[in-house]
């Protein structure tokens, strides 16, 4: 069993660069479906998300061409609906974007269900409720989802009850390529709807609005390929400026778009970190006793749900009382009881974590229990004095591209390492 150890204590210094979006790259990868053509997409992270997004096309059918670490071609021109292996999908939440890619060509789609990281109810309602709105009969079966529709999709008008990202998705992927104007309201703004509705422009489609609550998908006969780069993963970049804030120390955060970043910056700002924005990068410094903040997650423009157990373990690092209120996903603190084997003092009232924060964490083994809570106690693992081991990285192989090797190049005591006793 592969961990991660780490020595703390030592404040962080240097440049790191930051890899693709994971919540972009994935879309995208599956919405090259819809083209019938070859795409070429740049920037790819290397994470096992996408290393699995891109097997779970060639198992339809398609092919995938690696032209370098980060560069794949994508034919989906022989792609075969609903033939992607159940073992595969079920690995991965972003897989439910098949329904959306499917539905989209084909008109109908087959798909396991899901998996992906474990930390609340994340119920596919609203996407079921936007299928319907275009044509579709939805089946949600013990082992498999299926959508059908007896002419293909048809345009219609989708009003979410609650901002969802993942069904903002599905819905433009799925009226692409219909008859008239689909119109989503209340859709969810997050840089990578942007940027999948970027995508899919570039490969002849007709979305506006994407960034907005209301987008508008004027549905196009057909899309072919192009070349297309992923946009910075703002999560990443928000990882390493709670770590540097977490550890003290300066770091030049290389390769991002800085407003994707203002609620973490806004934050950090208000425990007194310094943050100077530049036009692809920003640099954090951290010199100064940390005041505690209040920080509640909210959709895009606010502070994301994906850097709350970060923020919430940089907290214990801060003096006085602070809070996180989780508003997105139910669940979200299944790491504090790992933090708490740190000796962090946090106590968890349904949404709301307060942190007693003393300035100080020690070394512990630890287990990561999702994608971010991993991110989160390298982070507390990075600050804290003595050895702390963290398991089940596997979580954190899925969203985050040499981590272990990025936080060593900014003078961190850091390994990955073996335990052939495991």
């Amino acid at each position: 069993m592969e961990r991660i150890v780490i020595n703390g204590g030592k404040p962080l210094y240097g440049d790191v660069e930051v890899s693709g979006m994971k919540n972009a790259a994935l879309p995208i990868i599956f919405a090259c479906i819809l083209t019938k053509d070859k795409c070429r997409i740049e920037n790819l992270p290397l994470i096992s998300d996408v290393t699995m997004a891109l097997e779970i096309l060639e198992s339809m059918g398609g092919t995938v061409d690696y032209i370098d670490e980060t560069t794949v071609e994508i034919d989906t021109t022989n792609l075969v609906c609903g033939s992607a292996p159940c073992e595969l999908v079920s690995r991965m939440r972003a897989s439910t974007y098949l329904l959306g890619a499917e539905l989209g060509r084909f008109g109908k789609a087959r798909i396991g269900l899901p998996g992906g990281c474990n930390f609340g109810d994340r119920p596919i309602d609203q996407h079921i409720k936007g299928f319907k709105a275009l044509g579709a009969q939805v089946i949600v079966a013990d082992d498999e989802i299926v959508a059908t529709t007896e002419n293909g999709t048809y345009s219609g008008s989708v009003y979410f009850d609650i901002v969802s990202v993942g069904a903002t998705i599905n819905i433009m992927m799925a009226a692409v390529l219909a008859d008239g104007l689909t119109t989503i309201d209340n859709a969810a703004c997050e840089p990578h709807i942007v940027d999948l509705a970027n995508f899919l422009n570039t490969c002849g489609a007709n979305i506006t609005g994407a960034g907005t609550p209301s987008i508008k998908i004027r549905g196009v006969e057909t899309l072919h390929g192009c070349t297309y780069e992923i946009i910075p993963d703002m999560i990443e970049a928000g990882t390493y400026m709670t770590a540097v804030a977490a550890t003290g120390g300066k770091i030049n955060i290389n390769n991002i778009i800085p407003k994707h970043l203002e609620s973490i910056t806004a934050k950090l700002r208000d425990m007194g970190v310094e943050v100077e924005e530049f036009d692809e990068s920003l640099t954090v410094t951290a010199n100064v006793r940390l005041k505690p903040v209040q920080v509640q997650t909210k959709p895009y423009p606010g502070f994301p749900t994906d850097m709350q157990p970060q923020f919430t373990a940089l907290m214990c690092m801060a003096f006085g009382e602070s809070e996180m209120k989780e508003n997105v996903f139910e669940h979200r603190y299944n790491y504090v009881n790992e933090l708490k084997k740190m000796g962090a003092d946090i106590e968890i009232d349904q949404k709301t974590a307060t942190v007693n924060g003393r300035g100080f964490l020690h070394g512990a083994t630890v287990k990561a229990t999702d994608l971010r809570a991993g991110a989160a106690l390298i982070v507390a693992g990075l600050a804290a004095v003595e050895t702390t081991v963290v398991t089940d990285i596997v979580y954190i192989k899925r969203g985050y591209q040499d981590i272990v090797s990025k936080f060593k190049a900014l003078g961190a005591d850091i390994e990955e390492v073996w335990n052939f006793n495991s």
